[in-house]
């Protein structure tokens, strides 16, 4: 049977097929304590639940000012187990806020990855596979926050805390990095490649 008029109406301009982009690990970091802040690591080792010992493992969270379509404090499921960024977006975001760097500890991230270019823009169901077997699947964008952005400022004295903790927001849109959570589990260490397997895409405009 063939497509109605109403079907053709609302097909995608354009579907981009899927694709990969090779990267690198830079650095891993982890959550030990209770505190999101992270600290440098020789390897993760990551399970379903999430990254061992660290402060976001879990197979399910608590929501929070995310999730406003829910109670705050309702157990729903991870999907923001590990936490990704790209250092070259991290200096982008330093230049805009008028600061020298922000280290990725600072706001807790686990993965520092390059050569992805605009990784913060990877869309939804992009597969990550390591080169050691570990397999992470993106869940979308880690939007920025007020605590990780205080987090920054707690390292620039002579600035104005406030003023600096809330450039954050505006800088760091769409190049804070991802959140992802563990469809196959392993070791991650500095050094390995990574493929990012993008999913085919459109732009639904219902």
């Amino acid at each position: 049977m063939g497509k109605t008029v109403n079907d053709m109406t609302h097909m995608p301009d354009e579907i981009l097929p899927s694709r990969k982009i090779r990267g690198e690990v830079e650095a891993l970091f982890t959550a030990s304590g209770k505190d999101f802040v992270t600290t440098a690591a020789d390897h993760l080792s990551v399970h379903f639940e999430g990254i061992d010992r660290d402060v976001h493992a879990g197979i399910t969270r608590r929501s929070g000012g995310r999730e406003p379509w829910y109670p705050r404090g309702t157990e729903m499921r991870n999907e923001r187990q590990i936490s990704i960024i790209s250092g070259e977006e991290l200096a982008m975001v330093a230049a805009d806020m008028g600061i020298e760097e922000i280290r990725p500890q600072w706001i807790g991230a686990n993965i520092d990855l390059s050569g992805i270019p605009a990784l913060s823009m990877l869309p939804p169901r992009t597969l990550l596979f390591f080169e050691n077997g570990v397999t992470l699947k993106i869940d979308g964008q880690n939007a920025p926050c007020r605590l990780s952005g205080g987090s920054i400022a707690d390292n620039y004295r002579d600035h104005d805390h406030t003023k600096l903790a809330l450039s954050f927001q505006d800088a760091a849109r769409r190049r804070r990095g991802l959140v992802a959570w563990v469809e196959k589990p392993g070791v991650i260490r500095p050094g390995e490649a990574v493929t990012a397997q993008l999913p085919e895409q459109w732009l639904y405009r219902g």
